[in-house]
């Protein structure tokens, strides 16, 4: 059913609606294998349920049973649990930038203002999205962001989740710049763990198998993260994961990778295509990742030519896991490697590096194609 219509106007579209939106309420979305839930606020994931390898239904995805505890989390740490992230996803050095000789300075609001991280102060992640169109299989959120946090132009967004047999679940964010050039970079924020805490090794991801094949190429980044300009390989390092290797295997190797005096995996690995493929085509699998204990496998096919993998590095025991998570006597919390993020982007800060030739995948105009984020995430058993 479709709850809007769109208005012409001189010079903007507005969304009128039939009803107004409860940015907490929750939208469940099934298909044979598969069932997932959402809020408008932050278009956010709060739960996805696969079948695990005993045919039980697990929750493999971070969040809260309570919608207003992400509210809550949103002014306090600040974790980003499951919601899209833009206008800009990752971090922008300086919190600035220049398009078409115009510059832009968006709030710094990590690193004690030395950079901006996931579109600013108040990002894509904590505004109310409106629900437009929702049945039992598919919802789709609407944003229209009138130059928030100082991003040059209004752009509107369109966010479907869709859920089918497989089982998939799908997303598609579109977003469309309505006069000025302007960046944009949308990312589901996603915290994994396909072992559910079913168990002691399902309680951390160090047990979890992955493997990125067409990620052969990072981008190195200083101690606070940002970008420094060079493209480093992963081969022979502990970032190689072109092959499948249990996440755990070197994480204690890499010492300030995260960060300084961090250990662990805070990354953006490249994805280079083989040459049958194309840098945006979605025909193979560019990540791959899995769990013992649970025998959920997960492979993810996107248009995007970066994954950021992040393995919950500093997270530490504060977080109790969701009830549907909780599998023993005592209360489960989530503690350090306990969860991964995984990113499907572009090239994080390319909008200061136009040497590394991104500009038309982040780059966007009135009269250019849309910014289109695919991923999709298709669900399996190991050995099945």
């Amino acid at each position: 059913m479709i709850y809007f219509r769109i208005i012409a106007t001189a010079w903007l579209p507005v969304v009128a609606l039939a009803q107004s939106t409860d940015p907490l309420q929750k939208y469940t979305i099934s298909a044979p294998g598969i069932n997932a839930t959402f809020i408008p606020y932050g278009a956010r994931l709060t739960n996805l349920f696969v079948n695990d390898k005993k045919g039980s239904p697990q929750d493999v995805v971070l969040g809260f049973d309570n919608p207003t505890d992400y509210v809550l989390n949103d002014e306090t740490v600040h974790t980003y649990l499951g919601p899209i992230v833009g206008r800009y996803a990752n971090r922008i050095r300086n919190g600035t930038f220049t398009v078409q000789g115009v510059t832009s300075h968006i709030p710094e609001n990590d690193n004690m203002g030395h950079d901006t991280l996931h579109g600013g102060r108040v990002g894509y992640d904590q505004r109310n999205w409106t629900v437009v169109s929702a049945n039992t299989t598919s919802v789709t959120f609407f944003l229209l962001d009138q130059a928030f946090e100082g991003f040059p132009g209004n752009v509107i967004t369109f966010a479907t989740y869709t859920v089918s047999a497989g089982p998939t679940w799908t997303s598609r964010l579109v977003s469309i710049p309505l006069d000025e050039p302007t960046p944009i970079m949308l990312a589901n924020h996603v915290y994994w763990n396909l072992g559910a805490f079913v168990d002691p090794e399902g309680s951390t991801i160090l047990n979890h198998t992955l493997q990125m094949p067409y990620a052969s190429r990072y981008i190195e980044i200083d101690n606070i993260e940002v970008p420094t300009g060079a493209i480093g390989t992963v081969n022979g390092t502990f970032l190689d994961f072109t092959s499948p290797k249990q996440i755990g295997r070197d994480i204690l190797s890499a010492t300030n990778n995260c960060g300084y005096n961090c250990t662990g995996y805070d990354n953006a690995f490249i994805l280079d295509r083989p040459r049958y493929s194309a840098p945006e085509s979605t025909d193979l699998s560019m990540l791959t990742l899995s769990s013992e204990s649970t025998g959920i496998q997960l492979d993810i096919y996107t248009n995007q030519q970066s994954l950021q993998i992040y393995t919950c590095d500093n997270t530490n025991g504060t977080i109790a896991v969701k009830a549907s998570q909780q599998h023993g006597a005592s209360t489960t919390y989530v503690e350090k490697y306990g969860c991964m993020v995984i990113e499907t982007q572009q090239w994080i800060d390319a909008v200061n590096h136009p040497e590394w030739g991104q500009d038309q995948y982040q780059i966007y105009t009135v009269d250019s194609e849309p910014a289109v984020v695919f991923a999709r995430y298709d669900f399996s058993i190991l050995g099945q």
